[in-house]
């Protein structure tokens, strides 16, 4: 029964999915107002970002309740089952409570005329926002689906908005340039906020504007000091500061990229902490020592292991290719690469290029996959072709041989199949 009723979710989700990207708040807001307006009142942070706003979120979610809070975390695509999209108090909700979600959105839905009749996307939004409304949330973490103005979450005014930073990526939705994008970015910051970016320029110019137009107090990362380097499989070491004073925290999240996500993540408690969250350097040193984030520079253990690793732009891949370096060394590597249709594959490529020559291109069980016939003359030598993700991962194994690694990248939804694959 509980599988038939979230499958049946799922299904009415897949059925809305010709609407596709429609970028507006008005859809939301009417969904919203037909369940009674339940993101009312709720507190925390709503964070945008190019790269690394699901790593901040999974660490500012992890310090909340390394405090005692209770927390929502809602973030975006899921690697395996929409349940990983609500996350309660550090777990999924079950199948049965995301079926029961999704089916009192769509019975609000129902009446609403054609024209405010919601997509997939946000009718997840709005059964996120009703589970942290019901879980009586002390705290709601939200990761901001695509750019911010025109998103479904940016209903949501909880005290503290973050922009990560801001690099070229979806430019056919928000613009050619990195001031476009970041523009539509930052509109996420609302009247009397506490802000927070790690953006550099050209990007903070327009942050800083934004802030200054709605009366907000912005904390940039590059005025508050922090250090930080690799520590190989164990993560990273961050030293910032916090309340004030320096603060030194470890973090399970590998890659030298993550220095910077966690520093960010550390001034969004800053910043939680002067709303009036009860926040401590203990909870943020705990929270950040216990985070845990899958999909994203993953190490699986085998013969050969597997890094898998969800960079889906090409400012992603040039991250995880410096650290795939680091962690791989002199090993031989084998890459599985797909990506999405309105990605930049061309950037992407070439920078997975510099890490390997030897790749096996595929497609993810996603509409939106770019064919990889189309993929594989991107690479020289041209990459190998795989019909499926099962038959790509056979492949680079065999590749790879007990000695080398395999390097998963490209799409989150290609780092999903490959975790189910191996039933993590």
């Amino acid at each position: 029964m509980t599988a038939t009723a979230y499958a049946r979710a799922v299904a009415a989700l897949d059925s809305v999915a010709w609407r596709g990207i429609m970028p507006g708040l008005e859809r939301t807001r009417a969904l919203l107002a037909a369940l009674g307006n339940p993101q009312v009142g709720l507190r925390g942070a709503l964070v945008a970002g190019t790269n690394g706003k699901g790593s901040v979120c999974a660490t500012v979610d992890s310090v909340c309740r390394a405090a005692g809070y209770r927390s929502v975390l809602l973030t975006s695509p899921h690697l395996i089952s929409y349940c990983e999209r609500i996350v309660r108090n550090g777990s999924p909700i079950s199948e049965t409570e995301f079926a029961a979600l999704i089916s009192r959105v769509w019975e609000a839905a129902e009446p609403l005329p054609g024209e405010l009749q919601p997509t997939g996307f946000e009718v997840l939004t709005a059964a996120g926002i009703l589970a942290a409304r019901e879980a009586d949330a002390e705290v709601l973490v939200c990761e901001v689906g695509l750019g911010g103005r025109l998103d479904s979450t940016n209903v949501l005014d909880l005290g503290v908005a973050v922009v990560t930073n801001v690099a070229l990526d979806h430019q056919d939705l928000l613009g050619e340039t990195i001031p476009e994008i970041a523009r539509e970015k930052a509109a996420i910051i609302k009247p009397g906020n506490r802000a927070v970016t790690g953006a550099a320029e050209p990007g903070l110019s327009e942050v800083r504007a934004r802030a200054a137009q709605v009366g907000a107090t912005l904390t940039v990362g590059a005025d508050v000091p922090f250090t930080g380097n690799s520590a190989g499989m164990r993560g990273v070491v961050v030293d910032s500061v916090f309340d004030g004073r320096p603060i030194a925290v470890q973090a399970p999240l590998r890659g030298a990229f993550q220095v910077a996500n966690i520093a960010t993540a550390v001034a969004v408690c800053d910043a939680l902490r002067a709303t009036g969250f009860a926040l401590d350097a203990g909870a943020v040193a705990r929270g950040c020592a216990t985070v845990r984030w899958p999909g994203r520079m993953d190490w699986i253990d085998g013969d050969p292991p597997l890094l898998i690793d969800g960079a889906h732009n090409p400012a992603g891949m040039a991250a995880m290719v410096a650290s795939a370096r680091e962690l791989v060394g002199g090993r031989r590597r084998v890459a599985i690469f797909a990506a999405m249709r309105n990605k930049d594959v061309e950037s992407m490529a070439a920078g997975l290029s510099e890490l390997t020559r030897e790749i096996v291109v595929t497609a993810p069980a996603v509409e939106r996959a770019t064919p990889p016939a189309d993929l594989a003359g991107l690479f020289d030598p041209p990459a190998e072709v795989a019909a499926d993700v099962k038959t790509a991962l056979d492949r680079a194994r065999r590749l790879a041989g007990r000695d080398g690694v395999v390097v998963v990248c490209g799409s989150l939804y290609l780092a999903g199949e490959v975790l189910e694959l191996l039933g993590i």
